[in-house]
């Protein structure tokens, strides 16, 4: 079943794009979809930050893991 909005996210919608954000580009309805969910909610920008956090942290330890192998 198509939502009545197009542009409009559950949360729970708006937590998938974000995960799925990470590992393809995402099309741009869903973009667009997403950034206007972020706008209105105050707990999903916080997962947002949160997924930035440990992307980071991820690319640091894999950094930290090749130096010392080397």
């Amino acid at each position: 079943m198509k939502p009545t909005y197009p542009l409009r996210r559950t949360c729970k919608e708006a937590t998938a794009l974000l995960i799925a954000g990470e590992d393809r580009e995402l099309p741009l309805l869903e973009r667009l979809a997403l950034r206007m969910h972020l706008a209105m909610c105050e707990a999903c920008p916080r997962l947002q930050k949160q997924v930035r956090l440990m992307r980071e942290a991820m690319g640091h330890w894999r950094r930290y893991s090749d130096d010392s192998l080397s």
